[in-house]
């Protein structure tokens, strides 16, 4: 298992073409999103899968008109079903928990060929309307994935001398 590879080459999306992803790729994106951790192995997820052309544009106008999410073929609403749990840190867990779950999501495609989008400006009050999601929920993320319509160059990182330290700051 070479991970590595899909994580050095994994690219944001910001241009979709217009062709359908096939059901078991799809599936495969959304099982690692459901074998990512979770805080206490709550699994406090919920993916809704958005395929419908109608919902899209709707969305579209929630998430400020953004030209890649009018044209990706497939969104992911990650929802969390768990708001209220709070880590012995004091911090939420949900917003970590999401994120780990997109993570893996997008690893996935990236091995999928498939290009993707973590997306967090939109206007969640919206979004959940349109998706039905209960109001005690939240919707931190939106996941778009299609194929890409041309992959950006890689952007710098910083190297590790940079970032990190060792036992202490």
């Amino acid at each position: 298992m070479q991970v590595l590879r899909e994580i050095a080459e994994r690219r944001t999306t910001r241009g979709f073409i217009d062709e359908v992803l096939d059901q078991e790729t799809i599936d495969r994106i959304l099982e690692a999103g459901r074998r990512a951790p979770s805080a206490k192995n709550r699994q406090p997820w919920r993916f809704i899968v958005i395929r419908s052309q109608a919902v899209r544009e709707k969305l579209y106008d929630a998430a400020y008109q953004q030209d890649h999410v009018g044209e990706a073929p497939v969104i992911i609403a990650l929802c969390s079903t768990n708001v209220d749990y709070r880590m012995p840190n004091g911090h939420d867990s949900y917003p970590m928990d999401i994120a780990i779950a997109a993570s893996f999501m997008m690893v996935q495609a990236e091995a999928e060929n498939v290009g993707s989008h973590a997306l967090g400006t939109y206007n969640e009050t919206i979004v959940k309307e349109i998706l039905s999601v209960p109001y005690s929920m939240r919707v931190p993320l939106l996941l778009l994935l299609g194929k890409s319509r041309h992959r950006p160059p890689l952007g710098e990182r910083k190297p590790l001398s940079q970032i990190v330290a060792y036992d202490h700051w």
